[in-house]
């Protein structure tokens, strides 16, 4: 099992750093760096929230996640965040009332139900490494890579993610690094070795957001 010190943690001190390494190595990041500072990634210990938020979140804008998760707390009588045996009281249609897809009810039943059942724990996942966090999170249906990796980034906290399978990502990499076509995720490994981007990855993906204004926060 990987150690949780081995892994690089967002806090004020590590995000000066990444900045001050990216816009050494990579200039095509530097101006980017140099016009929005220090990156706001900070981990968090709302482990099972996040998750909730990323599954309604996939697919959608950040303007209308954030509509729906209102309304979707709305339910429940209360500005505190369901706890998931409280999700669990709610019907699959009760919970699209809210806005959410067929699917993504379901997959939002189904975490809350793998965390009631003991399938899915949050007090061990700061020892284990990226991978193994990703292959915990992924067991559960509705959670994918892109999912795994924003809950490594912005609630972990995981300076060192390369978030490979995410729409902004190839899309500000594209604009960026002067492609003619989206690149597939070894392409985007290949230029984060080649700008070396390590062990700041997260850091540079918030970077590349930060140039389409597009945040996935």
């Amino acid at each position: 099992m990987a150690c949780y010190n081995a892994c690089m943690i967002a806090d004020d001190k590590t995000v000066v750093a990444a900045a001050a390494h990216l816009s050494k190595v990579d200039p095509v990041l530097a101006p980017i760096i140099a016009r929005t500072g220090p990156c706001t990634i900070r981990p968090h210990r709302q482990y099972y929230q996040e998750l909730v938020d990323a599954i309604i979140s996939q697919q959608l804008s950040v303007k209308a996640a954030r509509s729906i998760e209102a309304r979707f707390k709305a339910l429940f009588g209360s500005e505190d965040f369901p706890a998931p045996a409280a999700i669990l009281t709610k019907t699959e249609d009760e919970l699209r009332t809210a806005g959410l897809s067929g699917a993504k009810a379901r997959y939002v039943r189904d975490l809350a139900l793998a965390v009631v059942d003991g399938k899915l724990k949050f007090d061990h996942l700061d020892a284990l490494s990226n991978d193994e966090v990703a292959a915990e999170l992924t067991a559960v249906k509705g959670i994918g890579q892109w999912t795994a990796h924003m809950f490594l980034m912005f609630c972990m906290g995981r300076l060192d993610v390369l978030a490979t399978g995410d729409l902004g990502i190839r899309n500000g990499i594209r604009k960026l690094y002067g492609l003619d076509h989206s690149p597939t995720p070894e392409e985007i490994e290949q230029i984060a070795a080649k700008n070396r981007w390590h062990p700041y990855e997260s850091a540079a993906c918030w970077y590349v957001w930060q140039s389409l204004d597009n945040v996935p926060q």
